[in-house]
């Protein structure tokens, strides 16, 4: 019978290390972060002391990514490419002006060329259906034609003690056999905002925590904070007043856009977090209760990043859209430990 330690793992397009942090969190090694993006650095290699390798995943080579791995231990390989091509909430015109979804295709070529015995891969839902299931489907082909066995399906991070609605596609393929992600762990017993980060101290919009910097909250304009006061537990901008209102919510297209200066609920899960998470007219993302939108301490507690997670950099300038980014663009901790409790229940099953 295999085990968990005769094997270690690259995380391509690692981010600060949701991923990383659940597999770490599960007994494995991981041998090296991937990313391109060189500010999520400092957050990766400080909470998971692991190395992060700064490179353009279309630039790196089989070679650079065999190194990675440590000699004599077995290969996993698991990623998120870049979601925002693919995600509902682009527009089509901004689809095509976008070419990250061709980074998938760098994925599955360093796939073939290094042939892992395991791969995991997560997305959103809508990659799917993205140009017509064009590149899902020549993933899914790239990976059958040497010789993978594949599973994948959409689950909900609230299912796996994440508390935030967050549908992901969720992929694993083995040399060895078919396997699913496990079984829901919290399903119907979700995790709620009160109980992520009711216990916070109570802060007010721009300022922060004095004993924790990342619980800074966004500054209000003087209207939007009229509108968050006039925004009831749960509600939104149909609960305002007329004078309170945009020019947008007048008309019937803003309609749509029911939750956008929204305040979330005390005992529901929090909204999907999006790298525009701290921003009130961004989403349901006010605080249930205090006259502001989420701290990013919240978003990254709302991540399941554990509230000593470190994300700020000494020695480089405070950057809050570029941490909104970071904690936005990450995979849920709590959903990459069911990641990696399905890939250990799944090497427990191989010589």
């Amino acid at each position: 019978m295999a085990k968990i330690n005769d094997f270690a793992i690259v995380d391509l397009f690692c981010g600060i290390g949701g991923l990383t942090y659940g597999f770490i969190t599960e007994g494995f090694t991981v041998s090296a972060g991937v990313d391109f993006d060189n500010t999520c650095s400092y957050a990766y290699k400080t909470n998971n002391k692991t190395e992060f390798y700064h490179k353009n995943i279309t630039e790196l080579t089989a070679k650079e990514l065999n190194s990675l791995f440590p000699k004599g231990k077995r290969k996993i390989l698991v990623g998120c490419a870049p979601c925002q091509p693919f995600s509902v909430f682009n527009h089509k015109r901004e689809q095509a002006k976008d070419t990250k979804w061709k980074l998938l295709y760098s994925f599955s070529e360093l796939i073939e060329t290094t042939q892992p015995e395991i791969v995991s891969m997560e997305n959103v839902p809508h990659l799917c259906t993205f140009n017509g299931g064009k590149v899902f489907n020549d993933f899914l082909k790239l990976l059958e034609k040497n010789c993978y066995n594949v599973s994948y399906n959409i689950y909900n991070a609230q299912d796996y003690g994440v508390p935030q609605r967050r549908k992901r596609l969720i992929l694993l393929a083995s040399k060895h056999s078919n396997f699913d992600l496990i079984m829901p762990t919290h399903k119907g017993n979700y995790l709620t905002v009160r109980q992520a980060i009711g216990h916070l101290p109570e802060i007010e919009d721009g300022k922060n925590c004095e004993k924790d910097t990342l619980h800074y909250a966004r500054k209000l304009t003087d209207i939007n904070k009229k509108r968050i006061k006039a925004t009831p537990e749960g509600g939104g901008w149909q609960d305002w007043d007329e004078s309170l209102l945009l020019e947008c919510h007048k008309r019937k297209g803003g309609q749509m856009y029911k939750s956008v200066y929204g305040r979330m609920s005390w005992n529901e899960v929090a909204p999907t977090m999006t790298t525009y998470c701290i921003g009130l007219n961004n989403g349901r993302f006010g605080h249930p209760e205090q006259d502001r939108a989420i701290s990013l301490r919240e978003a990254a507690i709302l991540q399941s990043f554990p509230q000593n997670y470190n994300l700020i950099d000494p020695d480089a300038p405070f950057n809050m859209q570029t941490l909104a980014r970071h904690i936005g663009n990450a995979v849920p901790v709590g959903l990459g430990r069911a990641i990696a409790k399905s890939v250990k229940k799944h090497i427990r099953s191989i010589n």
